[in-house]
């Protein structure tokens, strides 16, 4: 086995779950840097490596050095020690201050930043407060390598010593040591398997109360990230037994246990974690609440409230309308659900116009900021996004507004509820008063929430609401080749895909996974930014799924290369990020006011103060380097992740590879994305398969039952 040492001059690739990675290395006394590859998981610029491995050919790049083991070092030449500290790994230190801080130490700098740092003062341009906060992040720096010393000895990747650290501070090994799984619940990023692994090196057994419960609990969240909030337990007991790889009757015990210590209830078939159970009991609680007390809004006379309302909005509305109109004027709690071009703007503006003239207590929400934003617009009004007007209590935990702090409302219109969630819709329902009327909108037949259950759906199937539905596509919507489209699509009929002048629905065929990559670039790069005057804002990639050629991690990883393109990358955690990068969040941030689902731009790095901004909607949020786990690239999202999202033009690759997601459900929802334009590239056959296949995943839930039970 060879040996080679050198330190890392830029991250070429680096797979985030896999921990594949590509870089060039810099080794002293040779000019050229040099490719290595292999399992090095966090790896960052200006580290310094011992690797041992062989040296290979590839056929396509070249001579690369294959990495079966490494060690990262000091780095002791002083290029090494400068581009170490020009990395950003040391808060406070950027690539000024690095050449600065070397000119003044030289191969000694290292050593006197963790001995004697004071002496820095000797630096020119270096004030008390740059050497305290330098100080400060050197020891950070230290601590986490300690971590990762401790976890590198149980076989567990680095990149998750730095997420540790964040949670636990001081106490990371001590909290490692002591309950490994509960790194599964505490630190983001982290998951069951790799708690396993770190408890299999700390000596805990297999059968292990501990591990079994931890398991147990495991398997539920996982199953509640497919969309159940319980599951049958005859199922439940064969995955957890795939997982945990112990005998079944040992899972059933402490199921049992579980269940004795209220972590877990079973009624029927169906097992619950209690959370789920417990909002889906409080989910129907609360809407018996706000049925069975009477509306503060004195009642209007409805013929002649329509017929003012058309005259103040200029407009006619159709019988449909009318009678939705109608009963949200009328209803204590309201369900209007249609497809696009059904009217439900309409409906909507008409609603908040008559009920403005007898209360100005009035509330609008929606599940998500864009969602919010494009409501606002619609009505003239100030929109928020439920977690916004919920307002969050970082002191005590949860919600501020909840039934001893209700939302101060007479009414409340909530757009986009098939967004909704579980848990979000118990809190959003404890903090209505309960004179409140109550009013849901949405389309029933996009997908479901990415949280799990499927309320909107279970609320109409229970028939314990007024509901009515929007059937009828508008004269202007009509002419619309996406509006058409996804009403054929819903239907089971193949959409119309005769190419036509002007046409706002387009479909490419192409039969390869390449050759539709091959296309979607050539789409972003040159004919919608030529043909139709498209910038990159204007564009959003939907694609079904995570993996392959034409899944959202490679799209994202050759559209970033070709639509900004940077040599000089931060990468972090797996993943690198370009100035001006399409990122989107990818879980709730309440402190940040962000949320999972939300696309932004990053408009700003700073690698002295290890900051990047990322600006959504004209509102700029700061991200330290630690929590660029929270962010993906988004030139490619999923079509669930975008849901409540719309876009000038949407681009939706189709293709047989993404059978096991291809269903009439995903189609519908990416199609109705697009504003302005839809292109499907692909293949019909894929198209034929996705329009036939009504059988989106089921999922488990209690709510329906527990509706009509009230």
């Amino acid at each position: 086995m060879d040996t080679l040492y050198g330190y890392v001059e830029h991250i070429v690739f680096a797979g985030e779950e896999s921990g594949f990675t590509v870089a060039r290395l810099k080794a002293p006394n040779t000019r050229e840097e040099i490719t290595i590859v292999g399992m090095m998981p966090s790896l960052q610029p200006g580290e310094t490596l011992l690797c041992r491995g062989l040296w290979k050919n590839h056929p396509q790049h070249g001579k690369q050095f294959e990495v079966q083991s490494f060690d990262c070092q000091a780095p002791s030449d002083l290029i090494g020690i400068q581009k170490y500290l020009e990395s950003g790994m040391i808060k406070g230190i950027g690539p000024v201050y690095a050449e600065r801080i070397v000119k003044a130490f030289g191969v000694h700098t290292l050593k006197i930043i963790d001995e004697t740092p004071k002496r820095l003062s000797e630096v020119s341009g270096l004030g008390e407060k740059r050497i305290d906060k330098i100080i400060s992040c050197w020891q950070e720096q230290k601590s986490i390598r300690e971590v990762m010393v401790f976890l590198r000895g149980h076989h567990v990747s680095a990149s998750f010593a730095q997420k540790i650290y964040k949670v636990y501070k001081e106490k990371s090994i001590e909290k490692v040591t002591q309950n490994p799984y509960a790194l599964a619940k505490e630190v983001f990023g982290i998951g069951f398997k790799t708690a396993d692994h770190i408890a299999a090196g700390l000596g805990i057994a297999k059968d292990s109360p501990l591990r079994v419960d931890a398991g147990i609990e495991h398997v539920f969240w996982e199953i509640s990230n497919e969309g159940h909030t319980c599951f049958p337990e005859v199922e439940f007991l064969t995955t957890s037994q795939e997982i945990l790889e112990v005998p079944k009757e040992l899972i059933m015990e402490r199921i049992e246990a579980l269940i004795h210590q209220k972590q877990l209830v079973r009624e029927g078939p169906l097992l619950w974690i209690k959370p789920f159970f417990l909002a889906e009991i409080g989910i129907a609680h609360e809407i018996d609440r706000l049925k069975h007390t009477p509306s503060c809004l004195r009642s209007v006379d409805v013929p002649k409230a329509l017929a003012w309302a058309q005259q103040k909005l200029q407009l006619t509305l159709a019988k449909e309308q009318a009678e939705a109109v109608g009963l949200g004027l009328s209803q204590k709690l309201l369900i209007i659900t249609g497809g696009p071009g059904t009217g439900k703007s309409t409906i909507t503006k008409a609603i908040l116009r008559v009920t403005e003239k007898i209360s100005s207590k009035i509330l609008l929400a929606a599940p998500t900021g864009r969602a919010a934003k494009r409501m606002s617009e619609i009505t003239h009004k100030k929109a928020f996004t439920i977690h916004s007007l919920l307002e969050m209590d970082f002191v005590k935990g949860g919600f501020k507004k909840n039934r001893e702090n209700p939302l101060s409302c007479d009414l409340i219109m909530i757009d986009e509820a098939s967004m909704i969630d579980t848990f979000l819709l118990y809190h959003l329902l404890k903090a209505i008063p309960s004179h409140c009327r109550v009013i849901l909108i949405g389309d029933v037949d996009q997908l479901p929430s990415v949280g799990a259950g499927k309320v909107l759906k279970d609320l109409i199937q229970s028939e314990t609401i007024c509901t009515i539905q929007l059937k009828r596509i508008f004269r202007q919507a009509a002419h619309s080749k996406i509006v058409v489209n996804a009403h054929r699509v819903n239907q089971g009929i193949f959409p119309d895909i005769i190419p036509s002048p002007h046409s706002d629905f387009i479909f490419i065929s192409k039969e390869t996974p390449e050759e539709v990559l091959q296309e979607i670039q050539t789409q972003l790069t040159t004919h919608l930014p030529q043909n139709h005057r498209l910038s990159l804002d204007q564009v959003q990639v939907l694609a079904p799924m995570k993996k392959g050629i034409i899944g959202t991690e490679n799209l994202n990883t050759s559209l970033q290369q070709i639509l900004n393109p940077s040599s000089n990358p931060l990468s972090r955690m797996g993943r690198n990020f370009h100035l001006y990068d399409k990122v989107m969040q990818i879980r709730n941030n309440y402190q940040k006011e962000v949320y999972n689902g939300d696309v932004g731009k990053i408009t700003w790095i700073d690698l002295e103060e290890q900051l990047i901004k990322v600006t959504y909607d004209e509102r700029e949020v700061s991200y330290e380097f630690a929590e660029l786990d929270e962010l993906v690239l988004a030139y490619a999202v999923s079509i669930h992740k975008y849901q409540g999202s719309e876009c000038p033009c949407i681009v939706i690759p189709i293709h047989t590879t993404h059978f096991k997601l291809l269903n009439r459900n995903l189609l519908y929802t990416g199609i109705t994305r697009g504003k302005k334009l839809v292109i499907l590239i692909g293949t019909k056959k894929a198209l034929a398969i996705a329009v036939r296949n009504e059988d989106a995943k089921t999922r488990h839930t209690g709510l329906c039952l527990r509706l009509t039970a009230c």
